[in-house]
């Protein structure tokens, strides 16, 4: 079993880190966070109890990944992507919304799916999931469900393309569309993708 990495300077709470999992620079990671095999965790990044990070994700750095959010395998969280957790915030401390923070009804959970990847600075608005191999423009507000394979930018973020796996954006043929790197085929029915070989 290869052990990985971690920083002198990190902060690792959590006992389920996957193998050969790197943990840079003034992480903190905290108790109830679970992470898979073969991750990366860049510098300065907070994770907080309650998220789930698959196999093979990689969290560039500046990141703070709240409570809700489930990161599955093979996904890129490129540099300082904000998420949320809690659609109307506010202050548990506030005595006038204090009642609100009772249960857990104002946790909303987002999902990142299998290969996806948010651009640098994207926003993910609680609640939401980021399609398999779907890819969010940098600067990028999620606002809505991403399908997969779709290429979102703007604020809020609108569906510009399709992507293949490799990343490549696809090219229009028709129906049939195939990547022109790695030539992939795709089934384009309009409104999703599905992968043919």
């Amino acid at each position: 079993m290869e052990k990985g990495f971690i920083h002198q300077t990190a902060i690792v709470e959590s006992d389920q880190i996957g193998e050969n999992t790197n943990v840079w620079a003034y992480a903190h990671i905290m108790k109830d966070v679970q992470i898979g095999k073969n991750c990366n965790i860049g510098d300065h990044c907070f994770i907080e109890n309650g998220v789930v990070v698959g196999n093979y994700v990689t969290i560039k750095n500046g990141n703070m990944i709240f409570e809700g959010v489930i990161i599955e395998d093979g996904a890129f969280i490129g540099p300082h992507v904000f998420f949320t957790n809690d659609l109307f915030p506010r202050s548990p401390r506030l005595p006038e919304a204090k009642s609100r923070y009772n249960d857990r009804k104002w946790l909303h959970k987002t999902i990142i799916k299998y290969g996806a990847s948010l651009g640098a600075g994207s926003v993910i608005i609680a609640g939401n999931t980021i399609g398999k191999f779907a890819m969010v423009g940098a600067g990028a507000v999620v606002t809505k469900d991403i399908p997969d394979y779709a290429l979102v930018i703007g604020n809020p973020a609108r569906q510009i393309g399709w992507v293949c796996q490799c990343g490549e954006k696809l090219k229009r043929q028709e129906a049939l569309m195939i990547c022109q790197t790695c030539f992939k085929t795709y089934q384009n029915n309009g409104t999703d993708l599905s992968f043919l070989k």
